[in-house]
């Protein structure tokens, strides 16, 4: 799975509004935002860089004004880690990934929240200031961020959320547009006020039945913790793999 897991990343970033290609590496940058969440690299997969492979990376995104980060599979590259630590990135984390298979999904049937497709602008903004709530940002919804989800949603992947009771979201969770046969479920977040009522499950089940049906033999996503973690489980997410969070510093 992790040749999956690293060739869906590789296309994923060619998504991206500018894509820089070098020396195995591909680095996907968004003009609209600087969160290293969004504009960082990741290898080929086999790909064993030389050190000029590794400075050239490092030089695009120093000229962006961006901090060099990578996300990989180290299973699926085991040449680009090493390579990297030469050069004088640190590990910022490392984290396990579950996958979910049609087989393993767990279809609901304890009638829990209902799960919605945004369509109007205040659904996005909504859906963005929830999950800012979610994860501790601090700030709320942005034009900027509720457009991106709304590209999301229209280019093919797709985003779903759990309506409140005054209008607003509860919680919501993203998935990408399949690639190689699999997708990333990601952004799994609910409000500190609607915690507990089976939001997280209930997105998360809805997304992963969605992208079985655009044919995707697989979902994959990592988790934040063991509680989180069960949630996943309950779906139908299984343990199988790690995933490896690098960066430098100035």
């Amino acid at each position: 799975m992790d040749i999956d897991v690293q060739s869906f990343a590789v296309a994923n970033l060619r998504r991206r509004p500018e894509v820089v290609e070098t020396g195995g590496f591909v680095a996907g940058f968004d003009p609209g935002t600087r969160s290293p969440h969004i504009n960082y690299a990741t290898p080929l997969p086999g790909a064993r860089p030389s050190a000029r492979d590794v400075a050239a990376l490092v030089a695009a995104f120093r000229e962006r004004g961006l901090r060099p980060r990578l996300e990989f599979a180290p299973d699926a590259a085991p040449g680009v880690e090493p390579a990297l630590t030469r050069a004088g990135f640190g590990v910022e984390a490392v984290h396990d990934y579950l996958v979910c298979t049609p087989e393993t999904l767990t279809p609901r049937s304890d009638g829990g929240p209902l799960v919605e497709t945004p369509v109007a602008d205040h659904d996005y903004l909504s859906i963005d200031a929830a999950l800012s709530e979610a994860f501790g940002a601090g700030f709320t919804g942005s034009p900027e961020g509720a457009a991106r989800l709304r590209r999301l949603q229209e280019s093919g992947g797709a985003v779903r959320f759990v309506r409140a009771q005054d209008g607003g979201c509860a919680g919501a969770a993203t998935c990408s547009a399949p690639a190689v046969g699999t997708s990333e479920l990601a952004g799994v977040g609910t409000r500190p006020a609607f915690r507990g009522r089976g939001v997280a499950a209930a997105v998360t089940a809805a997304l992963t039945a969605e992208m079985f049906a655009r044919d995707a033999r697989s979902v994959w996503l990592e988790y934040g913790g063991e509680g989180s973690r069960r949630v996943y489980e309950r779906v139908g997410y299984r343990p199988s793999g790690t995933r490896l969070y690098m960066s430098l510093d100035e």
